[in-house]
């Protein structure tokens, strides 16, 4: 069955979840590797939504182990709370485990967070202020607090009122705001740590030797190729590696142990947040993309910014990914447009161009240059196999094959688990 990676070749929110979830019942570990609450997955079974922020979307499959990976940080409220809404759905999470080596969210990093976006005024990044980012600092500055620590009663207190000593300065003679009491973050934090510490382990080894024993992997991904902190349009970027490379450094197995890659990625673009989106469209198509589409985030409720599939975009992920195939989502929010489009080039500074310059800089200053394509009026939805579909909605797809230069292999017409078509 081979291990593959999931990962988003957009902005985000192409309903990886879904993919996960349709794909996890034949897999024996579902990883997830980077990102933390800021992410989120809608899974839809029969009449059932579940929303996902941190469990990995593998978890609806009871045989399948799930495993939160080093390179997540986890607020443990809000996971706490996720299992426990799960548990209150049924859904045991006896099959989840999480690495030692997480770091862990704390009051602090939410406060600077906040604090953080208001001080930038219009220059804010657009963060979903869960404090995210600020854990992420934290690990690369090692004064980070993992979740072996936290959830050693022992340990934890001498830790935590090592770092609140230091970011006590920052929100005290920077930000203007009354310090924390370490003792009162100890003793709210105490029932989480107790529920969590039965879940943690050392997963690398743990998904390590289930690849090398002949188990089949799943890996992941969160957010999107384009909010990478390396690859994506900087600074309106995430803080990790939501690229397939962050598969193997999030959690520990060799590249070489990598068969597919496969690359979620919706028939149109949405963005969430600051930073350019060249094929945004902020008139009435927009609008109705928006509203067919659900283009609202699972975390925090906000409207995604959408417009038509942007090709350059698309065929840039697939490069820096190495995606072995293409999974396009949401074609049935596309049925009964009269014409539907796809930006193939840029024109920069009067010029026509066929790269994805990644830098903000530079891709401000893009404006899209679109091929037009025949709509489809038939509703998609009910479309089983490939030969089900309206030729036009099988030639947009077909076109979208050619730009991105990687096989469209599963295509998706509605949120439900049945609502897929896996393409030979």
């Amino acid at each position: 069955m081979g291990n593959t990676v999931v990962v988003g070749a957009q902005w985000g929110d192409e309903a990886k979840g879904k993919i996960i979830d349709c794909l996890a019942h034949d897999k024996d570990v579902v990883v997830r590797w980077g990102g933390g609450s800021n992410a989120g997955h809608t899974v839809i079974v029969g009449d059932q939504e579940y929303k996902l922020h941190v469990v990995p979307a593998g978890v609806l499959n009871p045989h399948t182990l799930n495993v939160v990976a080093d390179g997540v940080v986890i607020d443990p409220a809000g996971f706490t709370a996720e299992i426990e809404g799960l548990r209150g759905r049924g859904i045991a999470c006896d099959n989840l485990k999480i690495s030692g080596n997480a770091h862990v969210v704390l009051p602090y990093h939410s406060l600077l967070d906040q604090l953080e976006e208001r001080r930038k005024g219009g220059k804010a990044i657009g963060t979903t202020g869960r404090g995210i980012g600020p854990v992420y600092q934290d690990k690369a500055a090692r004064i980070g607090i993992r979740m072996r620590d936290f959830t050693d009663r022992s340990a934890f207190p001498d830790l935590l009122a090592h770092v609140l000593s230091i970011k006590n300065e920052l929100l005290t003679k920077i930000y203007g705001v009354e310090p924390l009491d370490a003792k009162k973050i100890v003793a709210d934090y105490a029932p989480f740590a107790d529920k969590l510490r039965p879940f943690v382990d050392d997963t690398a080894i743990v998904v390590a030797r289930a690849a090398r024993s002949g188990k089949s992997v799943l890996f992941e991904g969160a957010q999107g190729t384009l909010l990478d902190i390396d690859l994506g349009t900087y600074p309106y970027v995430t803080s990790s590696h939501p690229t397939a490379g962050g598969a193997t450094v999030g959690t520990g197995l060799g590249p070489t142990q990598i068969d597919s890659i496969i690359g979620v990625a919706k028939s149109y673009t949405t963005r969430v947040g600051a930073g350019a989106f060249p094929t945004e469209l902020e008139d009435e198509i927009g609008s109705l993309i928006r509203e067919r589409g659900k283009e609202y985030g699972t975390t925090t409720g906000r409207p995604r910014r959408c417009g038509w599939l942007d090709g350059i975009a698309l065929n840039y992920s697939a490069l820096v990914n190495g995606l072995t195939s293409l999974a396009l989502m949401h074609l049935d929010v596309l049925s009964g447009f009269p014409e539907v489009k796809i930006c193939t080039s840029y024109e920069f500074d009067g010029k026509k161009i066929s790269d994805f310059p990644s830098d903000q800089g530079r891709l401000s200053r893009c404006k899209p240059i679109f091929e037009s394509f025949p709509g489809w009026q038939e509703d998609v939805s009910n479309a089983k196999s490939w030969d089900d579909l309206p030729d036009n909605a099988r030639r947009f797809a077909e076109t979208v094959e050619r730009i991105a230069e990687v096989p469209v292999k599963i295509l998706s017409v509605g949120r439900r688990r049945d609502q897929t078509i896996f393409r030979d």
